[in-house]
């Protein structure tokens, strides 16, 4: 199984980087380097699914890819 895309981004506001889980609804975190925010969504991440399995909520398969990987034929 493959596993979820994260996005890692730099954010001016808030002096520090995001990082986030398109797949996820909601799961993203923060940290003041790239590996930082690596590290603290990954943490979200399982927390997420964690959850999600108890109250019984669908885990959505990965499936977001961006643009820039996605092969036109």
């Amino acid at each position: 199984m493959k596993d979820y895309h994260i996005n890692i981004f730099y954010s001016e506001e808030d002096q520090g980087y995001i990082a986030d889980i398109p797949d996820l609804r909601h799961c993203s975190a923060f940290g003041k380097s790239r590996q930082d925010a690596l590290t603290e969504v990954e943490i979200a991440k399982e927390l997420w699914l964690e959850a999600a399995k108890q109250e019984k909520k669908p885990i959505p398969k990965p499936r977001y890819r961006p643009v820039i990987y996605q092969v036109t034929m």
